[in-house]
């Protein structure tokens, strides 16, 4: 969108851009921030449409990038329940969500086709956000895992699928109609208080007494589990062929095939990305366990490998494109996005997985 805008349309871009990219980074170590997350996305683009001149219909580039911004908030929060969730039931149910989206979204992309994005709701955003409301005071393992699904599905029936319909099939906005329809909105707002006062009268003495005090961050990972080495033996017990490695590839591949789609004058297919992807995640699961064989070459700092790795999937997007045979270089900002896209995706999967097998036995 930044090609096309003038200077001051371009400056706000960047800012929501920007916030789009780096709220979700706190996400792991604070969950709730999930919610910061969820209402940029809701109001950034009746600021765009109010402050610059970018198109933000149905004929213009935002719909695409705001499907592409979402997905990848939703993958840093799925990437955090590995570090955080302690109910494997939810995870579970919490992971079926979101790569259920992640498809939906992508063939969104491909097709352009709205109906998609009713058919492949978004619930795992508001299944996450229900699980870290409930550990705020309480255990959440207290929820079997039957109770985890009933969760899920109250929320995809009775709250996205209407959400779904109203914004993809029906392409309503709210504050139109709520001009037009002000009275039956106000009465439908008293209906659903009286609703959960009820609700929470019925219900409030079936609520076990809270755990904890409010825990807004998430808990902090135990000494052993946090080092270096921990995730170095982690990477050598799973070894090259694990079935870790395919979700990578899978999950990686979805989330760059729909970057891709976003991005002005693409070329690569979805075959050619899910190649070149699926290589890039193999070359970076070899180097990583040539280093955890070697015992990390001496580097222990976190930072350290983090940027290695940046510059592995740098020469990697190169070597890709070398052998694809590009016409032109793909442009430097592209290179750079996609580079620190895996790196992060990577990086976080490898640097929580551990502590979800040593929860979960890496199930």
């Amino acid at each position: 969108m930044l090609a096309t805008v003038p200077f001051d349309d371009a400056v706000i871009v960047t800012l929501i851009v920007a916030s789009r990219l780096i709220v979700p980074l706190f996400i792991p170590r604070f969950p709730l921030v999930i919610i910061v997350a969820l209402v940029i996305d809701a109001v950034d683009q009746t600021l765009l449409a109010t402050f610059t001149s970018v198109n933000t219909g149905e004929g213009g580039a935002y719909q695409s990038y705001d499907k592409a911004m979402d997905i990848y908030y939703l993958t840093v929060a799925y990437l955090a329940t590995m570090r955080n969730w302690t109910s494997e039931g939810a995870f579970r149910v919490a992971k079926f969500l979101f790569f259920y989206r992640l498809v939906g979204v992508t063939l969104f992309e491909l097709f352009d086709e709205r109906w998609l994005l009713l058919v492949f709701a978004n619930t795992f955003e508001y299944f996450f956000i229900a699980y870290e409301a409930v550990r705020l005071r309480w255990n959440p393992t207290r929820i079997s895992t039957r109770g985890w699904v009933l969760i899920a599905a109250a929320i995809w029936i009775f709250v996205k699928l209407p959400q779904e319909w109203w914004i993809h099939v029906a392409q309503l906005d709210f504050t139109d109609e709520f001009r037009d329809h002000t009275a039956l909105f106000v009465a439908l707002g008293l209906l659903l208080l009286i609703l959960a006062g009820v609700v929470w009268l019925v219900f409030r003495k079936r609520v076990p007494p809270p755990d904890w005090d409010y825990r807004f961050a998430a808990d902090p990972i135990s000494p052993e589990l946090a080092t270096v080495e921990a995730r170095y033996r982690s990477r050598l017990a799973r070894g090259l062929g694990s079935r870790e490695l395919v979700e990578e590839v899978i999950l990686l591949a979805l989330v760059c095939i729909i970057f891709v789609q976003v991005l002005p004058g693409r070329e690569g297919s979805v075959f050619e990305v899910s190649v070149a992807v699926a290589g890039i995640v193999i070359g970076n699961t070899l180097v990583s366990w040539l280093i955890a064989r070697r015992g990390g070459f001496g580097v222990s700092s976190g930072t350290v490998l983090y940027i290695l790795r940046f510059a592995l999937n740098i020469t990697l997007l190169w070597l890709a494109g070398e052998i694809a045979g590009e016409r032109e270089p793909a442009p430097l900002g592209h290179a750079l996005f996609f580079a620190q896209l895996l790196t992060l995706v990577t990086w976080l999967y490898d640097w929580y997985r551990p502590l979800y097998e040593a929860r979960f036995g890496g199930k």
